[in-house]
């Protein structure tokens, strides 16, 4: 995979993989930026969802239409001192919908375990919560 990012001036970049499509990026004012884009720590965080969505939505499928909301909040703890990488990245997930707790469960393990490169590819600690309807629900 190559992804090919161009330099816009000062602290921006615009990046575009093989989608096509467009992701820019800017620093914010405490390092020189604009905020003309997100910073792409914001972008780590949201592949690392959007990666894990992505598998627990295929893991799911045939209970996608029991499914009425899904988000996924991905909170990161950085470490203080440069480089400043996140230490640990706590993902919440918010679902709404007639679906068993365990089911949601095993497909945050497998996509965890098995198909999210995104993880995978993180030092980070990484931690998952599940809020089914309004409710915290625990690892079985």
């Amino acid at each position: 995979m190559i992804v090919k990012t161009v330099w816009n001036g000062k602290r921006s970049f615009t990046s575009v993989g093989p989608s096509g499509y467009e992701i820019g990026m800017d620093a914010t004012a405490a390092y020189g930026g604009e905020g003309n884009g997100a910073t792409p720590m914001e972008l780590l965080l949201a592949g690392l969802a959007g990666c894990i969505g992505i598998d627990v939505t295929m893991i799911l499928d045939s209970f996608l239409s029991s499914i009425k909301n899904m988000e996924i909040a991905a909170v990161g703890t950085r470490k203080e001192e440069a480089p400043k990488g996140f230490t640990s990245i706590d993902l919440i997930f918010k679902v709404d919908g007639d679906i068993p707790d365990y089911r949601i469960w095993k497909a945050i393990q497998l996509g965890k375990e098995k198909y999210c490169a995104v993880s995978d590819s993180l030092k980070a600690d990484i931690h998952y919560r599940v809020i089914l309807n309004g409710t915290e629900v625990f690892r079985p």
